[in-house]
């Protein structure tokens, strides 16, 4: 008997920018997605250095609402 999943997970690499570390992170594939985030656990865990952004990203919920955890600044 097989489960279908209704989600997928890949192991990608990513690469610090100031120090040229690559790093393998597991990401959740999102196929309706509008531009690629990194959770900020993720960036603290792994020590990324954030730069903040010159205008800040709305994140939208499925129902069109505004994230209750708010904008993305960095």
């Amino acid at each position: 008997m097989f489960k279908i999943l209704r989600e997928v997970w890949l192991n990608i690499g990513v690469e610090k920018i100031n120090t040229h570390e690559g790093i393998t992170i597991k990401v959740l594939l999102n196929s309706s997605i509008t531009g690629m985030f990194m959770d900020r656990k993720i960036t603290a865990n792994y020590g990324f250095i954030l730069q903040k952004l010159k205008r800040l990203v709305v994140v939208k919920n499925v129902d069109n609402t505004n994230n209750s955890i708010g904008a993305i600044m960095h």
